[in-house]
């Protein structure tokens, strides 16, 4: 009886191995891209979530859709808007505008600096809003656009979001 491989099993042993840790390692790898990819989705989702909330509490909460500074049908769009909500000390009105700076969607209230409501890790690519009466109704669209920044170009960290919305002032 002899102790010991031949040649052959030995062989057949590395190929094996080698196919177990190639499956393995491929197997990890594809883990750490989808992690990744629904990383940068959610939170370009999270983003624009947010922003639309955030957007849709200061129109209902309006009194009025401030036309002047308004920008609608346009890309990149601003919204104005009148309110009482948050007044400057000796004011009885006071407003908000919603606009991009910088790639991202800024909010800014009277006699307050700008705060940007989407995260830094993503860029608003689109921004247009509408205005609509129905039956003395004053309602707003909203269409917003993001994307996730990329900056080496990945694939797995590309995410592109793009929602709408229409919110009732309900003071009119």
């Amino acid at each position: 009886m002899k102790n010991g491989f031949t040649l052959m099993e030995l062989l057949v042993y590395v190929a094996v191995l080698a196919i177990i840790v190639s499956t393995v390692a491929t197997l990890f790898f594809w883990t750490i891209s989808s992690a990744n990819k629904t990383q940068a989705t959610q939170e370009t989702v999270d983003s624009v979530k947010f922003a639309l909330e955030v957007m849709s509490y200061e129109i209902r909460a309006a009194d009025a859709v401030y036309d002047p500074t308004t920008v609608f049908n346009s890309n990149p769009g601003q919204l104005s808007l009148e309110t009482s909500l948050f007044l400057p000390s000796g004011e009885n009105i006071s407003y908000v505008d919603f606009y991009l700076c910088d790639g991202r969607l800024c909010l800014k209230r009277e006699s307050q600096a700008p705060i940007a409501i989407t995260s830094n890790k993503v860029t608003v690519s689109s921004l247009t809003f509408k205005k609509i009466i129905t039956g003395g109704a004053v309602s707003v669209g909203i269409e917003i656009g993001a994307d996730y920044i990329n900056p080496g170009g990945r694939p797995e960290l590309q995410a592109i979001i793009s929602a709408s919305s229409t919110v009732a002032l309900r003071k009119y």
